[in-house]
């Protein structure tokens, strides 16, 4: 580590020159106290922070490097020494175009042929069938390109250090060449857009370097704007599939070309010498800065990029001039203003000893050879907390199956947006984690699924409303893609979405949303599954219907990924008409349909108990051809769901609890993720707690992203929000304070979660039990708090009353009213 004495000791007097980037003055002396000033804070921040990510060493892979983003630029940061690579993103660089709904005339007349294949047994034949109601697959997610800096630095290295800071959303880079300590500083403004990049040496002049660009498709070009600037430009092919089967296509069989794209990239410097080849040549410099300011043709999912698009260079070059209006400090302060307004709503300690000095890869080492370090654990919860603010932001897209961080031309499944679980994940955590303003780019992105969705319906089964099934991209498609319909063929997306817009009212109390937006999607989706459900024997049940991703083989011995009424579908149906007759209650409108919706769920196929206990996933009690699949869909109504519940359903949660036992502790990350929220949900804290422990041990990379493998950014949120559920859950529409709390877990606190019912949550507890919670009401509704520790209320007339080991205190609040509550002594 750096020490204070060695950076005042290494600094020496810089130039004179006035720099209208920075806020400097004429005077020798006063430059280099500025500079002093500068290093020195670096260094304190980065020694003192504890929600840090740090290493001593550069980073070899994308899986070591660190990411950096605003929402809509993403980038990962290598801190190598003599070759700096930072991997560049933009959130819309997709391939492709608006989506083409069409479909052959004759498509709706094979649904009716794969349900008597399905009612007779038949799936293998069903399953042939279904795969003529396919359409085109989703585009994949584009990298920008690279950022290389290529530094000239001699001498004996020593005192490295590589950090993502938490606290401020900025990523450092430090070293020593001999006695010359250099230091980078990089962060990704959201209020200026564009990246940023400052470059400092203590001994005058001695920063040497380059900076290139490239990107991985073919095309582009690098153009000099300036002697100190340059813009890389390039047009995507139209069809970027993830199946490696299908060549890049420049160009459609119509004549559409791709998304066009832009990086403009300029360095300042107060001494050096900056000149473009087109590349730039940085000489003897002391202190550079490089802005980083990036577009796309963009311009919304029902126009074409090619023709119809942005003018990107303009917005590119425009986000550039705003931001060199400012100086370092400014820009800086500004971004990390911004950025703390929503990362330091919560916070949380768990006790422990202080590992911060060890970097982050060897605890993680250390960590899963079985060694307590609980400061990890909840660094892990804030490093998810902190890429759902770096990706997902007001006014972009959604975070896509790697956030917004892809390097390779054809990323792991697209990058795309899988709905039979991943893209709702990667939302799990938004609302009670205290990010509403995040789950912003989800609920927009809706509306244009609907779009979409509206037409599929039409053409692909001439039914009414609208349908979502399992993967799309930023152009919304809605269809079932070319594939095994055990994932392509599922079809409920649209009712699992809809639960998103409710529990955004649930959590905020938005009736404005919940009138304008959320309700008449959710009626809309509504006529869709009226359209799909079928009645048999008294019930209804959807057929055809997969239970993602996975295999099942009927009592003959038969295998099938075709079935009717899977437990998941049943129960997604189950929470859409509960969530659908709130949602029309709340509002007070539609008492007629309210009641054709009671009956409708009413009528619903039951859940079942299966042999072995377990909670039966198909229409039968049938065996899995892998009982451990990563997928754990019939679980849908214990989580996210609220069908299942030890305190409302110990039956089902039993079954819940068997089933979880069969399918094992294993699986990919989020498979991991998903499994802390069900142990959560049922109460379990010590088998929550093994399964985030598992998460974090084995499925979790040097630089803390999960992996499926490969990366794979779900299983974070997922994490995340299971970190959550331990300590507070709502879902049932009481606020449950601690009601997973692990044993290993004695004393911690967390500030500033928020519950359903719009209420802010800050909880203390020791020896394993409630010490004091603080509830403060934002919209004035009734509260009842659940705790198995009798409490004394502090603010509110409280109505006590015991279930079981339970104590349930209700009380009315006022908006704006705080309210303690206290363990009896």
């Amino acid at each position: 580590m750096i020490a204070v004495k060695t950076i005042l000791s290494t600094v020496k007097h810089s130039t004179s020159r006035k720099w209208g980037m920075f806020k400097t003055t004429t005077v020798k002396q006063g430059r280099f106290r500025a500079v002093v000033l500068c290093l020195c804070a670096f260094a304190v921040n980065n020694l003192c922070a504890q929600n840090v990510l740090w290493y001593s060493q550069p980073a070899v892979s994308f899986e070591e490097a660190l990411p950096l983003g605003n929402g809509r630029i993403g980038l990962m940061v290598y801190g190598g020494i003599a070759e700096e690579i930072i991997n560049l993103n933009e959130e819309t660089m997709y391939g492709g175009g608006p989506a083409d709904n069409g479909a052959k005339p004759n498509m709706p007349d094979f649904l009716p042929q794969v349900r008597e294949k399905l009612f007779a047994g038949k799936w293998q034949e069903a399953s042939k069938i279904l795969e003529n109601i396919q359409g085109k697959n989703a585009n994949s997610y584009a990298p920008l390109g690279n950022l290389i800096i290529r530094q000239n630095v001699k001498g004996t290295l020593s005192d490295y250090r590589r950090s993502l800071d938490l606290e401020t959303a900025v990523a450092s880079v430090q070293f020593k060449m001999d006695a010359v300590l250099f230091t980078r500083q990089i962060f990704v403004s959201y209020p200026a857009q564009v990246a940023v990049i400052r470059l400092t040496s203590s001994k005058k002049g001695a920063l040497n370097f380059s900076i290139d660009a490239n990107t991985a498709f073919e095309g582009a070009k690098i153009q000099s704007l300036a002697n100190n600037e340059f813009c890389l430009a390039g047009q995507l092919p139209y069809r970027i599939d993830a199946d490696g089967r299908y060549p890049l296509l420049y160009e459609s069989e119509a004549g559409q070309r791709g998304m066009r794209y832009c990086l403009n990239v300029k360095a300042v410097s107060a001494d050096g010498v900056i000149s473009t080849t087109p590349a730039l040549q940085v000489q003897n410099a002391t202190d550079v800065l490089i802005f980083l300011s990036a577009a796309t043709s963009f311009n919304g999912f029902q126009n074409r990029p090619d023709t119809q698009g942005k003018d990107e260079m303009a917005l590119a070059k425009n986000y550039l001039q705003n931001a060199e209006k400012q100086n370092f400090e400014t820009l800086k302060s500004v971004h990390i203003a911004d950025y703390q307004n929503l990362f330091k709503r919560v916070s949380v300690t768990l006790g422990g000893a202080d590992l911060q000095s060890v970097p982050t890869d060897q605890r993680l080492k250390s960590y899963a050879t079985g060694n307590a370090d609980p400061a990890l654990e909840s660094l892990y919860f804030q490093f998810g907390r902190y890429l759902l603010i770096s990706s997902s932001r007001e006014g972009g897209v959604p975070a896509n199956l790697q956030g917004i961080w892809n390097k390779n031309q054809r990323p792991p499944w697209g990058s795309e947006y899988t709905t039979n679980i991943n893209l709702q994940m990667n939302y799990w955590l938004a609302e009670q984690c205290n990010l509403s303003e995040l789950t912003e780019p989800l609920l927009a992105q809706i509306p244009r699924f609907a779009e979409n969705g509206r037409q599929v319906a039409k053409n692909y089964y001439n039914m009414h409303g609208w349908t979502l099934h399992h993967n799309s991209d930023i152009w919304a498609i809605a269809n079932p893609v070319e594939g095994n319909p055990k994932w392509a063929n599922w079809a409920l997306g649209s009712a699992w979405l809809c639960q998103h817009l409710f529990e955004h009212y649930r959590f905020t109390a938005d009736r404005e949303i919940l009138a304008q937006t959320a309700y008449p999607l959710m009626k809309e989706a509504e006529l869709f599954l009226a359209d799909w459900l079928m009645e048999k024997d008294g019930y209804l049940l959807t057929a055809p219907s997969t239970s993602p991703e996975n295999v099942f083989i009927d009592e003959n011995g038969n295998k099938g990924v075709v079935t009717i009424a899977s437990a998941m579908d049943m129960e997604i149906a189950w929470d859409f008409y509960t969530n659908l007759i709130e949602a029309g209650k709340a509002l007070n409108e539609d008492n007629d349909l309210l009641k054709k919706w009671e009956r409708q769920r009413d009528k619903l196929f039951p859940l079942q108990i299966g042999k072995k206990g377990n909670l039966v996933e198909w229409y039968k009690d049938w065996e899995d051809e892998d009982p451990q699949h990563r997928h754990v869909s019939h679980l849908f109504g214990l989580h996210p769901g609220r069908q299942i519940s030890p305190l409302t359903t110990p039956q089902w949660a039993n079954a819940a609890v068997r089933t979880l036992e069969i399918r094992g502790d294993g699986g990919t990350g989020w498979s991991k993720a998903w499994k802390v929220n069900f142990w959560a949900r049922l109460l379990n804290g010590n088998h929550a707690y093994k399964m985030y422990r598992e998460l974090l041990a084995h499925s979790t990379l040097p630089n803390l992203f999960d992996t499926h493998p490969p990366f794979q950014i779900d299983g974070n949120f997922g994490g995340a929000a299971g970190f959550t559920e331990m300590l507070l859950q709502s879902h049932l529409g009481e606020l449950h304070l601690l009601p997973a709390l692990p044993d290993v877990w004695q004393q911690g606190e967390i500030k500033g979660l928020r519950a359903r019912g719009n209420f802010e949550v800050s909880i203390q507890w020791e020896k394993g039990k409630l010490k004091t919670a603080i509830i403060r009401s934002l919209a004035g509704q009734t509260c009842t708090l659940r705790s198995d520790t009798p409490l004394k209320i502090k603010g509110a007339s409280a109505k006590m009353k015991r279930d079981g080991k339970y104590y349930l205190y209700s009380f009315n609040t006022q908006k704006g009213m705080t309210i303690e509550a206290n363990k009896i002594k």
